[in-house]
């Protein structure tokens, strides 16, 4: 109606000539990309030779799911449905979680939407969203760069396996994501300045900010919790409806050679497998246990704290159990996170 409304205003005919579209000319090279940005538009490059060299955080979601904080602080959380694991100046990442199992509190990633809001002379906003079995190539419009400003080419999607690794590069923030799918779940490991990391205007809102504050406590699994496993699984037995049994595929000991395979370091990533497949009986979580920590080793800037063995005092059983517990120690665990 606004339409009609302005063409009857200026007389405009709605059969008369109409110009035809014009062609929107692009740079020599990939159609996708300007070469030309503005120096502000690449964040490392904005930094004066006098200047210290900014540091780089990282963060990472995998399996069951297991954190691995900005702050390099490991847990394994509940967060069942929606919960924000970025919420800055410049983005904001999204994670859905749900259950693997029915009955059971063991969750992992089924849908993550990446927001990447309008940046001065750079980039439009742009969304990008993948669910399980749907990893695109490209942003919520079809585009695969940051739109039609000037350094549209300091964001840009890149996909290394179709439908199953995707890398989206933010220079103008100097942060890389990496977004995977594997067997039917998502896993999330990002590179972020400390200074991107940080800018929040409302500070108090950072207490949801998962990749920097870590689970509420209530939504950690508690290693201490062990403690009282055998009596949890004694009432739960006593309990009307039975659980659900746990998957049978492995053995505490088959599972520990399983992940063995392909982390050979019993560090919390090696941990978090042998839980994973404790709990779930799929082999695919010890694929994405072993590709967040090749994630970690491309990602994080410091080399020496590639592995993590210790826990602190609340950080969660799944991912940051001691290595080599006792066998029992993980069906303990097993029944409780069963019976949760």
């Amino acid at each position: 109606h606004g339409i009609d409304d302005l063409m009857m205003q200026h007389n405009c005919s709605k059969d008369g000539p109409t110009s035809q579209p014009r062609l929107r000319t692009l740079p020599p090279g990939d159609s996708q990309e300007r070469s030309d940005s503005p120096e502000i538009c690449h964040y490392e490059k904005s930094f004066h030779k006098h200047s210290a060299a900014p540091n780089y955080t990282h963060c990472g979601l995998f399996g069951d799911p297991h954190l691995r904080t900005f702050t390099d602080t490991f847990q394994t959380c509940k967060v069942q449905g929606a919960w924000p694991l970025i919420d800055n100046n410049y983005l904001n990442v999204q994670v859905t979680n749900t259950p693997v199992l029915p009955g059971s509190t063991a969750t992992a990633t089924s849908k993550l939407t990446i927001i990447f809001k309008s940046f001065q002379e750079c980039v439009e906003q742009k969304v990008y969203q993948a669910e399980m079995d749907e990893l695109p190539a490209a942003f919520a419009d079809g585009s695969k760069n940051g739109g039609d400003k000037h350094g549209a080419n300091s964001l840009k999607i890149t996909e290394k396996v179709s439908g199953q690794h995707i890398e989206i590069q933010a220079k103008y923030i100097g942060t890389t994501i990496v977004v995977r799918q594997v067997g039917r779940y998502l896993t999330f490991a990002v590179r972020m300045p400390e200074e991107v990391v940080n800018a929040v205007e409302d500070r108090d809102s950072q207490g949801l900010y998962l990749c920097l504050r870590g689970c509420p406590l209530n939504q950690q699994i508690d290693f201490q919790a062990v403690r009282s496993a055998q009596a949890t699984e004694g009432r739960a037995r006593r309990k009307g409806p039975s659980l659900p049994a746990p998957p049978e595929a492995f053995t505490y000991e088959t599972a520990t050679a399983k992940c063995r395979e392909k982390l050979p370091v019993e560090d919390l990533y090696f941990q978090s497998c042998v839980f994973d497949l404790l709990t779930t009986g799929d082999v695919n979580f010890m694929l994405a246990a072993y590709y967040a920590f090749e994630d970690v080793k491309m990602l994080h800037s410091n080399k020496d704290k590639l592995h993590l063995y210790e826990r602190t005092r609340d950080l969660a059983p799944g991912g940051a159990a001691p290595s080599g517990p006792h066998p029992a120690l993980w069906v303990a665990l097993l029944c409780l996170s069963q019976s949760w």
